[in-house]
């Protein structure tokens, strides 16, 4: 919220054969036309600040002339790229004229529209449009997340006109499912959570909605302004699901390269890279979703205890909660989760998931976590450069006050 932004686009026939096509050669695809697509956060007018009279609160949306002329801008730039999809993020749908702009522009220019509100009346919301020459729309749905930041997500089922499909005969087309969304913004960590529940949901609801409509696996493109870097939960959590950026293919990029692009720079100053078109093939491995959805629940966790700079010895000793005897017990493992504010607010850790997370770090099955079963799944990648002093204590942030002290040699 609160950004100004570029266009990220991906030509998905050209940055590889997994997106549309897993047997298309070279010479194909530099016959064949290009399917390509557009995200991009707008920046609503209710959240633009304008700086006017040396007021630093007025809006944009108090004076029509200037969100009227940008949007008619954003719209002048989005029609020149003609992409086949164009998935639009803080598209201000609390004003009529607005969106009857849209709704005109992009129609007269052969686009089929879906919009979508945020909950609770935000006043903002999600636009995706698709090219009527290059795609049949099978079916659309809403998805609403209904939880802290009344955050949203579109899913559009489309089929592929006859000249891009990979087929010779009319016999089999095909489908790609299409998702739109804006992930909620991470303005403390107990919103990392939040962020992960959000993508995982959109997950859960693709792969029910694919069982519902007895669907084969087929190609998935998720775009949106995803709130996070390269370096973030929901990046490595969707890498593990085999999700690929386009924008990394196309440019060679690793998932190590998180500083090499930026999208834009944030209403807190900080340049980031956070708008993404994430492309899955549907014939590479993809692990089990509610095992992914775990590892990363425990990669966060793992994460919270190293920035809260503790030893493995200590890290064991804190997830015992002070108590007595060389095992964690299910009590100290809530505690745990609770003081990293993984749990004990409305948008963390359900009991269910938590006590799932439990049962999966309990190897053997017994009751209680050993050492060997704590360097398993919980103990994060500690530094050995310093040596760590910490005092487990109320503080802000995670419940856990840490000093790092240079290591001596």
């Amino acid at each position: 919220m609160g950004k100004e932004r570029r266009i990220v686009k991906g030509r998905i026939s050209r940055i590889g054969s997994y997106a549309i096509s897993s047997s298309m050669s070279m010479r194909d695809h530099r016959q064949r036309p290009c399917i390509t697509c557009t995200t991009f956060n707008i920046l609503a007018p209710i959240y633009k600040r304008l700086n006017l009279n040396n007021n630093q609160n007025s809006r944009e949306s108090d004076y029509r002339v200037y969100w009227f002329t940008r949007n008619q801008r954003i719209l002048d730039s989005l029609l020149r790229e003609r992409s086949s999809i164009i998935c639009l993020q803080e598209f201000w749908l609390g004003n009529d004229e607005l969106v009857k702009m849209y709704e005109k522009r992009l129609g007269d220019a052969g686009y089929i529209i879906f919009q979508l509100a945020r909950t609770n009346n935000r006043g903002d919301g999600l636009l995706t449009a698709v090219r009527k020459d290059h795609f049949r729309v099978i079916n659309y749905r809403d998805l609403l997340f209904n939880d802290f930041g009344d955050r949203v997500a579109q899913l559009l089922h489309v089929e592929l006109a006859s000249q891009f499909s990979q087929c010779r005969n009319n016999e089999t087309r095909q489908e790609i499912l299409i998702v739109n969304t804006h992930l909620l913004f991470p303005h403390d960590s107990s919103l990392c959570i939040v962020r992960l529940h959000q993508v995982y949901k959109i997950l859960q609801h693709v792969e029910s909605y694919q069982k519902e409509c007895n669907l084969n696996s087929m190609p998935i493109i998720l775009c949106g302004d995803w709130n996070g870097s390269k370096r973030g939960h929901v990046y490595k959590f969707l890498r593990s699901q085999g999700f690929v950026s386009s924008y990394d293919t196309a440019h060679q990029y690793a998932d190590a390269d998180a500083h090499k692009w930026v999208s834009h720079l944030n209403h807190r100053g900080n340049i980031c890279g956070v708008d993404f078109i994430w492309l899955l093939n549907p014939n590479g491995y993809r692990e089990l979703l509610k095992t992914s959805w775990s590892e990363a629940a425990f990669g966060m966790f793992r994460y919270l205890l190293r920035k809260a700079s503790l030893t493995e010895e200590d890290a064991f000793a804190f997830l015992k909660d002070d108590k007595a005897g060389d095992c964690i017990t299910y009590s100290g493992f809530c505690e745990a989760l609770r003081q990293l504010n993984l749990t004990g607010h409305c948008h963390g850790l359900s009991v269910e998931e938590t006590k799932d997370l439990w049962d999966q770090a309990d190897i053997d099955g017994n009751g209680f976590l050993d050492y060997k079963e704590f360097q398993t799944r919980m103990v994060p990648r500690f530094s050995r450069t310093y040596n760590i002093k910490h005092p487990i204590a109320a503080s802000s942030g995670f419940g856990i006050r840490h000093q790092l002290t240079k290591k001596t040699k």
